[in-house]
């Protein structure tokens, strides 16, 4: 499991290059998100996070986040 929690600062990668912002909420089970049916598990959860450049939210693997 990841050592990402709710309310870490994280940065990823994005078509215009990096920003950064913070977890808001961590789903373990499918979801559904701007419309589109979300896979998750405990195993694989998905990362809610809000861009503190624009104030969007997106959803990340814990793969493409990285703490900061």
């Amino acid at each position: 499991m990841s050592t990402l929690k709710k309310g870490d600062m994280v940065k990823w990668q994005f078509s215009n290059g990096e920003t950064h912002g913070i977890i808001t909420k961590i789903h373990t089970k499918d979801f559904v998100f701007m419309n589109r049916q979300r896979r998750a598990s405990e195993e694989n959860p998905q990362y809610e996070v809000m861009s503190e450049k624009t104030g969007k939210s997106a959803v990340h693997k814990a793969s493409a986040l990285k703490k900061m």
